[in-house]
């Protein structure tokens, strides 16, 4: 019996090191390709120019740059090294007006490989969003997966500020006397920076990469992207497997309407899980628009995330913080509000009645401001069963459309895990 406790002992010690030395010999045969800096777009326009881009799709320029929808959308081509090693993925955006005074939604998307059909080729004319049960979504095309169809995927949602860049120039005579006396001098652009790892599945090899700003003038905006890989030094440091599904995106990038459906009804999409996936999570980015000062933009609003009917994130997204955001919104409408004013006079703290001025890049908003780019909320699922499981977003109270009340929701989900 002690005979065979030794035999067993040896034979696992043996099975240990042999696994270890083939580990050893995948890593050591494992390249490091290094850190990585790829600039995707350096100041690149982005403008409506229905008069020079007259058709949905315009060719790759000089830089590789493609136009879509007359200007609003760039695209270009990308490659990123399929690293072995473990990595972390930073996405860099910057913004500045060219013109346009006004605040935009905006928002940095990789078109999925596996989907057969997607902006581009759609922009072309060769090919359709796949039909839709028009009951269920009313005629609302690409914001689920369809036949040979993946909804496009956000890298990142960002609200352009008022005017900043091309209006924060000293010389301009009506930005400089809206300058509040706690802002030095207005910014020249806006940057943000975000963690992209999870999406990187997505990215590697190449990928089109795009920029859709939702302006209507023919001055637009440029925009720079900058996307920065930082491999793991520690040789057995493996780079998880990670899969990412598509969800929902109810961006009107092209051919599509305002997303008001929330107003009616929910939005349910279903995916599967396969036998093996784990760590579960859903990304989700929400920012609500329109219907002036009482509609979704400037009303709290609840979304609602349910998983098989479950709820998994139940919040209001608000951002309360508009005010900070300030020096990015030189062009920004401004108003005077009257209040009662404490401030220290000759003989101590005094007050008196005063006009403020409040611009309307202070006021609060449905999870964004002007400037502002927007964080995704992350519902952590853990290991759940494989198989068929259905995806619900609900906004209760969002507002529909009516008349010149532009109500809507942008509403972007994946669902992301290791294999």
């Amino acid at each position: 019996m002690k005979f065979k406790t030794v035999l067993s002992a040896a034979l696992l010690l043996t099975a240990i090191v042999l696994s270890a030395s083939n580990k050893s010999a995948k890593i050591k045969d494992m390249p490091a390709y290094g850190d990585c800096h790829l600039q995707v777009f350096n100041k690149e326009k982005i403008q409506f120019l229905p008069k020079i881009y007259t058709t949905n799709y315009s060719a790759a320029d000089a830089q590789g740059v493609i136009r879509l929808t007359n200007g609003r959308i760039i695209l270009k081509k990308i490659t990123l090294p399929d690293y072995k090693r473990n990595i972390s993925v930073r996405l860099t955006v910057k913004v500045a007006s060219n013109g346009d005074r006004w605040d935009k939604s905006g928002s940095v998307f990789v078109l999925p490989k596996a989907s057969a059909i997607n902006l581009m080729n759609i922009a072309e004319g060769k090919a359709k969003f796949p039909a839709i049960d028009s009951t269920k979504l009313e005629n609302m095309v690409g914001i689920v997966p369809g036949k040979g169809y993946l909804p496009t995927v956000e890298l990142m949602r960002f609200m352009t500020p008022f005017g900043v860049g091309y209006y924060s120039r000293s010389d301009t005579a009506a930005t400089s006397k809206r300058r509040p006396v706690y802002i030095p001098k207005w910014a020249d652009e806006t940057c943000w920076m975000q963690d992209i790892t999870d999406l990187y599945t997505l990215l590697k090899g190449e990928v089109y990469i795009g920029v859709f700003i939702d302006t209507w003038t023919a001055e637009g905006y440029v925009a720079s992207v900058d996307i920065d890989t930082k491999e793991s030094r520690v040789a057995d440091d493996v780079l998880p497997k990670r899969h990412v599904e598509p969800l929902l995106n109810t961006i009107y990038y092209i051919g599509q309407e305002y997303p008001d459906i929330f107003a009616r009804k929910n939005v349910s999409v279903d995916f599967n899980i396969p036998k093996g996936a784990k760590n579960v999570r859903i990304k989700y980015i929400t920012t609500g628009h329109g219907g002036n000062d009482g509609g979704d933009e400037f009303t709290p609003q609840r979304n609602i995330l349910r998983l098989d009917g479950k709820e998994i994130l139940n919040f209001v997204p608000w951002r309360d913080d508009c005010a900070s955001f300030r020096r990015f919104n030189p062009s920004s409408g401004v108003w005077l509000i009257k209040r009662r004013a404490s401030y220290i006079g000759e003989k101590g703290y005094e007050e008196k009645d005063i006009e403020e001025p409040i611009a309307s890049s202070d006021l609060s908003r449905s999870n964004w401001c002007p400037g502002s780019d927007v964080v995704p909320q992350e519902v952590k699922l853990g290991n759940i069963n494989a198989g068929k499981h259905t995806f619900t977003v609900s906004i209760p109270k969002a507002q529909g459309r009516c008349k010149e009340n532009l109500n809507h929701w942008l509403v972007s989900a994946y669902a992301v895990w290791d294999e």
